[in-house]
């Protein structure tokens, strides 16, 4: 392959495709948004009047000059589209979360392999100015030990708004939309937990699929917490993380969210740049306050077009992308079951994630 721009088809112009996606795609160098799978021509034609717009998904997916196909289409979708994507030969990313069921990203990790395609899952929140703080003063040292975490991915949405993740459908519901963002960036941190237990509720006046998330990773002497709520208006933290020198706490979330949808331009001036500090407890008289790194999600697509040109992994690796799954997955079970349970992955599967 040459070192000519990648063309990229997206598969959905709707939230995830238009606010994320296609702005990250287009900001970064060697990448070119050539090809839009909508029913909605105008709306994609406003933003990129030369991207050729297709209603069709699998026709879209199958035009001989795309190199890459990112699928931003509904959950119940990603994996047949990404089936489809593979098998036609394309490199494929796919916006979290990567499927529906542990087994269908077993299958897809699978076929990628086989047809030697490039198979990423879409975690953007990796290259988060909050992650990237709470992650560097971890590394660093500076809280010694870390004994437990609280990550809190919270809105105060308190109606219910007619749209498929809020409804009772096959991927619906906050921790299928804001869980594989929690369950990966722990995962970063500190690896496979031994077992997973949960609790979800539906707490919001005519709510249709679970609004509340509460899910627990046991490490051992660590605990991971992970939280997700549609009713927080405030006061509640991104992340919280005790260790054995001291305490981190980073308050607020990554901006690059909010600046997309004001419009902003990845790579911007003021793109990713964080006011919020962290704060490090140490014992001292008053906590320290750190500056957050900015933030960069075109990192992602950056890391994407060198794995397919350079041969190198994607910087979300199909072994990554299953682990994650299983969390997900295992996580469903233990709240039915009202029980801590191991993740169900081979020996095989647990050496990917590792690599």
């Amino acid at each position: 392959m040459s070192d000519a721009a990648l063309a990229v088809a997206l598969i959905g112009y709707g939230f995830a495709g238009r606010t994320f996606h296609a702005p990250l795609i287009a900001a970064t160098p060697g990448l070119d948004l050539a090809v839009v799978a909508s029913r909605d021509a105008g709306k994609v034609h406003a933003d990129f009047p030369d991207a050729r717009v297709l209603a069709d998904p699998l026709q879209a997916l199958a035009e001989p000059d795309v190199d890459l196909v990112v699928i931003a289409s509904p959950n119940d979708s990603h994996a047949p589209l990404a089936r489809a994507a593979l098998e036609a030969g394309k490199h494929v990313v796919v916006d979290k979360p990567f499927t529906l069921t542990l087994g269908e990203a077993r299958d897809l990790a699978a076929l990628a392999h086989a047809r030697g395609r490039r198979l990423s899952v879409f975690q953007n929140r990796r290259w988060d100015s909050d992650f990237l703080a709470v992650r560097q003063a971890i590394d660093a040292g500076l809280i010694g030990e870390v004994v437990s975490l609280e990550t809190h991915f919270d809105r105060f949405r308190p109606e219910v708004r007619a749209r498929w993740r809020e409804q009772d459908v096959p991927g619906g519901g906050i921790w299928f939309d804001l869980g594989p963002h929690l369950i990966d960036q722990s995962l970063q941190l500190f690896g496979l937990p031994r077992r997973v237990s949960a609790d979800f509720a539906i707490q919001r006046p005519g709510g249709h699929s679970a609004d509340w998330a509460h899910v627990v990773l046991d490490y051992g002497q660590r605990r991971a917490i992970l939280h997700a709520s549609m009713l927080s208006a405030g006061g509640s933290h991104r992340f919280l993380a005790h260790g054995t020198r001291g305490s981190l706490v980073k308050r607020e979330l990554d901006p690059q969210e909010a600046q997309l949808l004001g419009g902003m331009r990845p790579g911007a001036p003021g793109w990713g740049e964080d006011p919020d500090r962290l704060l490090l407890f140490d014992g001292g008289p008053a906590p320290r306050s750190l500056p957050a790194p900015a933030g960069d999600q075109r990192r992602y697509y950056a890391g994407m077009r060198e794995a397919i040109l350079g041969g190198s992994e994607p910087p979300v690796t199909p072994g990554q992308a299953v682990a994650t799954m299983a969390v997900l997955e295992t996580a469903l079970h233990a709240a039915r079951e009202g029980a801590a349970l191991e993740l169900p992955l081979t020996a095989e599967e647990r050496a990917a994630w590792g690599a």
